[in-house]
């Protein structure tokens, strides 16, 4: 099985101490976070967990921890997110500097192939116009030319979370033409670097742009890691046009305490901080603690590993 840490915050920047704990431990709980009182205990077999797949803004605090974590058996990939935005939309990620050198650093250690490049959402405002995505696109992926091999894109999707806490930003609602015309300028900007662009849901892009879907959750990355095929089903449930295989998320929703404002994931600032706040490294759960009303239940995992060994 592979495990996804987390579309539901940033554990990396955040909670990477609490995760190597886990590690440790072999096993993490995790709420439901439709029905908070189901709570899971996920085993953490290194021989059952085909691949971790990390979703972070900053790995910099994890960074010291990779080498345990290697050495515990553990296989995995980042999908790091470096946008053009500024405080006004991430108010707490750090500079773009310390950010790319972070990228750069991350990918010397374990190659351009296992840290993949989210430059999304793309969100236009009159201070982040189409103008401006494509200049500091280009200066971002010169950059980050031969730190990765891909680039995952998407326009904004406007949850009623994102709606609310992007109140006072002035939104520019591009039509479906402008929309190509600056995926189109931002794929021939991504071939003088060697990187390769895809949608994340994105049927307009998939459709029309021509792109293919991202595959987030990427059994075939895992494969090249491990050097053994996987046997995984696409992930059921998902949006239109997602491309990720099966994964189990160990996260949890309204603890990321990096702020952004489209962010889908916290209702508010406010309450991620609080959340955040309630954190114990040394806890099976990412935050809080049990109340014992819970029903607990233990999901062990499954390799999906295939017997017959990859050739690259």
């Amino acid at each position: 099985m592979i495990i996804s840490a987390s579309r539901r915050t940033d554990i990396p920047a955040f909670y990477s101490s609490w995760l190597l704990n886990r590690l440790r431990a072999g096993s993490v709980w995790v709420r439901n976070p439709f029905n908070p009182n189901q709570v899971s205990q996920i085993v953490l077999d290194p021989r059952t967990v085909d691949g971790i797949v990390f979703w972070t803004k900053n790995p910099a605090p994890m960074l010291p921890q990779l080498a345990e974590i290697d050495r515990l058996g553990y296989h995995y990939y980042f999908q790091f997110t470096v946008t053009p935005y500024s405080q006004d939309l991430e108010p707490n990620v750090p500079a773009k500097a310390e950010v790319i050198a972070t990228f750069r650093h991350l990918a010397q250690r374990l190659g351009p192939e296992r840290v993949l490049w989210r430059f999304d959402p793309m969100i236009l405002t009159p201070t982040c116009t189409a103008t401006d995505h494509l200049q500091r696109f280009e200066s971002l992926a010169a950059q980050l030319h031969g730190s990765t091999r891909c680039c995952t894109i998407s326009f904004l999707t406007l949850y009623a979370k994102c709606q609310r806490n992007l109140r006072g930003i002035e939104l520019l609602l591009p039509k479906e033409i402008a929309k190509r015309r600056l995926v189109e300028q931002l794929s021939a900007i991504a071939r003088k670097y060697d990187i390769k662009l895809y949608a994340c849901c994105d049927p307009l892009l998939q459709e029309q742009g021509g792109m293919a879907a991202a595959r987030c959750i990427d059994d075939q990355v895992l494969a090249q890691i491990l050097g053994q095929s996987l046997r995984v089903k696409k992930a059921a449930g998902q949006r239109p046009g997602c491309g990720c295989v099966v994964s189990i998320d160990i996260g949890a929703y309204n603890t990321c305490p990096h702020g952004c404002r489209y962010c889908y994931a916290n209702v508010n600032a406010q309450v991620a901080a609080s959340n955040y706040g309630a954190h114990d490294p040394d806890s099976p759960l990412l935050t809080g603690a049990l109340t014992g009303c819970e029903t607990l239940t233990r999901k062990p995992l499954f390799s999906c590993r295939s017997s017959q060994t990859r050739l690259f």
